[in-house]
């Protein structure tokens, strides 16, 4: 038998080298590369060949029934996930510190409960009477949950296999679990895979949701090593600013729905309640036309969310160095705007200082979003409020062309069905489109000469 190899792998990233060194070559972090426990390296006449146990196949129209979906009762998170959990499913989430992970997990493990179905609910983060605690603030006391503090994959597969599987497990959060098998502290690459791996494999064999809450690094990015989002069927983040009351359920991969849906919620004191028509949430507190505001209509997934997208131009006296600040839109892509605004249409930025916030904490990455910002741009540099029922879309090129984007039509319903009379987008779209007005704009240009009125 060969001398087993060393292994140092990333904690940031997961990559692997044979040697230790204070920046891993991959991702740039500094101090993140652990030793992982020596894997035995076989010489070849050791085959996997032979000794296994034979597979069975299926074809693909077997007559064996397919899973069926079960709701967890919270309508908002069985959107994101598309349609309800599915039996067998391995869903990681993850969100910063106090974002409401454990929170909405807990109400939908006491719907699951309160349904008929079994539900167990682990914490390696929080002991027992801390969990029941926030289960009585939110009204759920009486939920038949099964709550337990561990930490230890084999205690816990150990009881798992002692009584019958539940319908939903609860893992809050992978990062604390611990398996004896594997050598390091938890948290660390070799056990987050480990037992990550451990529990799907309990979860597949037995039908069993099961949901692992991940943490996240301070760039927002799960926590751990990368493959653990391979591993799992659905990876989701819930996201939001505490400072604003939304949070935003958002799927990352699904292997049995759509990529992108959300779910949307609000949290209030008795925790988080689910948000039908998020639209009304990010446009309330509209009542007056203000120069610098447009409305956009957003694409989530299949949902389609109306958000207001606010500019600010503010004139320096000469010599001053102009400031640029966005809050919830890519700062690259404004540069980029702002550069077609003064080569195309002939427009002065370069002495102002320019102020761009999509309202309400919302996050845009809609690239149909540049007519609405330049539409903002543009109200707020001549004093001017665009009509208050109007929304804006279309991606601007870099020769001021307005191109086309996807979901022209889902936009448009649901600006018309809100109240929003005219809309103004691509010239390759429709005059009329149900009940909104429809206005095609060619060139940048021409959305100058609109707003500034010289159409």
């Amino acid at each position: 038998m060969a001398k087993p190899k060393r292994r140092y792998v990333c904690a940031a990233c997961g990559s692997v080298t044979t040697r230790w060194q204070g920046q891993c070559a991959d991702c740039g972090e500094w101090n993140t590369l652990a030793e992982e426990a020596p894997q035995t390296v076989f010489s070849q006449k050791h085959h996997l060949s032979t000794g296994g146990r034979p597979i069975l196949f299926e074809a693909l129209d077997s007559n064996t029934p397919l899973p069926q979906r079960r709701g967890t009762g919270l309508a908002e998170f069985d959107r994101a996930l598309g349609g309800g959990l599915v039996p067998g499913s391995a869903i990681l989430m993850g969100g910063d510190p106090g974002i409401g992970k454990s929170t909405l997990l807990l109400q939908a493990a006491a719907k699951v409960a309160l349904s008929g179905a079994s539900a167990i609910y682990i914490s390696g983060e929080e002991a027992a009477g801390q969990v029941r605690l926030r289960a009585e603030r939110l009204g759920l006391a009486g939920a038949p949950i099964s709550l337990a503090a561990a930490t230890s994959v084999r205690d816990i597969l150990t009881t798992l296999g002692s009584t019958q599987a539940p319908a939903l497990l609860v893992i809050d959060s992978i990062q604390t679990m611990h398996s004896d098998q594997i050598e390091g502290a938890p948290g660390t690459v070799s056990q987050v895979r480990g037992c990550a791996f451990e529990l799907i494999r309990y979860a597949k064999e037995n039908d069993v949701s099961l949901v692992l809450v991940g943490h996240v690094t301070k760039d927002g990015s799960i926590a751990g090593p990368r493959v653990l989002e391979h591993m799992v069927d659905v990876v989701m983040s819930f996201e939001g600013e505490r400072s604003h009351q939304y949070r935003i359920l958002r799927s990352l991969k699904n292997r049995f729905g759509p990529v992108d849906e959300i779910g949307v919620f609000a949290m209030a004191g008795a925790g988080l309640e689910e948000v039908g028509n998020p639209s009304m949430l990010f446009l309330s507190g509209r009542d007056q036309p203000v120069a610098g505001s447009a409305v956009f209509p957003a694409i989530e997934g299949t949902r389609p969310v109306l958000v207001e997208v606010q500019a600010l131009i503010v004139r320096l006296a000469s010599g001053a160095t102009p400031r640029r600040a966005v809050v919830g839109w890519d700062s690259g892509r404004l540069a980029m705007l702002l550069a077609v605004l003064e080569a195309r249409c002939g427009l002065n930025f370069s002495s102002a200082e320019v102020y761009l916030n999509v309202a309400g904490g919302y996050r845009l990455g809609d690239p149909a979003a540049d007519l609405a910002v330049a539409a903002a741009l543009i109200s707020a540099l001549a004093d001017k409020p665009l009509a208050a029922d109007s929304v804006w879309f279309g991606e601007v090129s870099l020769a001021g062309e307005i191109r086309n984007v996807a979901h022209a039509g889902v936009r448009l319903r649901e600006s018309a069905k809100l109240g929003f009379r005219d809309a103004f987008g691509p010239p390759d779209l429709p005059a009329k489109h149900d009940e909104a007005r429809f206005h095609p704009l060619s060139m940048l240009p021409n959305l100058v000469d609109r707003i500034m009125g010289d159409e």
